[in-house]
């Protein structure tokens, strides 16, 4: 028993001067009158340089599956109503839910899907973009 209240006591003047110590850091680094760097506008980043192996491997492994997976992901959004995740699917779920009288979670589905269709677009953006870089820097690698 003696020895579980002399840890405790023990513990408990550590964590004081733990805090303590916190405290004290805390209000020497406010008082710091060095103010700290900001990003500004001008600064650019200098753009990644790959060795012709890193190049390949990115050619042959990880571009295929991102267009792989942005083509997955259109199909889904462009499905129909039986279609899990897509416009019309949450289309006819709001059109459910306002035939119940969920007026605001019909309204919420509405919004979704406007999203969602909005994200479609994006979507063909992306699969531009995908495609001029595996024409550009891909020819080699088929």
């Amino acid at each position: 028993m003696r020895r579980s209240v002399r840890g405790a006591i023990a513990a408990g003047t550590s964590a004081v001067v733990l805090v303590g110590g916190l405290v004290a850091s805390t209000t020497i680094a406010a008082a710091d009158p060095t103010p700290t760097p900001t990003p500004s506008a001008s600064t650019s980043y200098k753009p990644v340089t790959l060795s012709p192996e890193e190049s390949q491997k990115l050619c042959a492994e990880r571009l295929p599956k991102m267009i792989a997976r942005r083509d997955k992901l259109a199909q889904r959004i462009s499905g129909g109503a039986d279609v899990k995740g897509s416009v019309a699917w949450l289309k006819a779920r709001a059109a459910k839910q306002k035939a119940n009288g969920h007026d605001k979670v019909a309204a919420q589905l509405e919004k979704r899907a406007e999203r969602r269709s909005e994200r479609l677009k994006q979507l063909g953006t992306v699969k531009t973009k995908l495609e001029s870089f595996k024409t550009a820097h891909c020819q080699a690698v088929k």
